[in-house]
C-alpha cells in the first residue's frame, strides 16, 4: 500500500510543479507581448518621422535642382 500512495503523491507533486511553471511561462508571455507592442509603436513613430524627414529633404532637393 505504501508504493501506490507514494506514486500518487509524486504524481500530484509533478502536476503541481508543471502548473507553477506554466503560470510563470504565461506571465513571461504577457510581459513579452507588452514589450513587442511597445516596440511596434516606437517603430511606427520612427517610420513617421523618417517619412516627414524624407519629404522635407525631397522638397529641399527639388528646390535646389536647376
Amino acid at each position: 500500500m505504501l508504493w501506490p500512495m507514494l506514486a500518487i503523491a509524486l504524481g500530484f507533486l509533478g502536476l503541481a510543479v508543471l502548473a507553477v511553471l506554466a503560470l510563470k511561462v504565461g506571465i513571461e508571455v504577457r510581459r513579452l507581448s507588452g514589450q513587442v507592442a511597445e516596440s511596434a509603436r516606437r517603430i511606427g513613430d520612427a517610420s513617421g518621422d523618417l517619412e516627414r524627414a524624407a519629404e522635407d529633404l525631397a522638397r529641399t532637393g527639388h528646390a535646389v535642382r536647376p
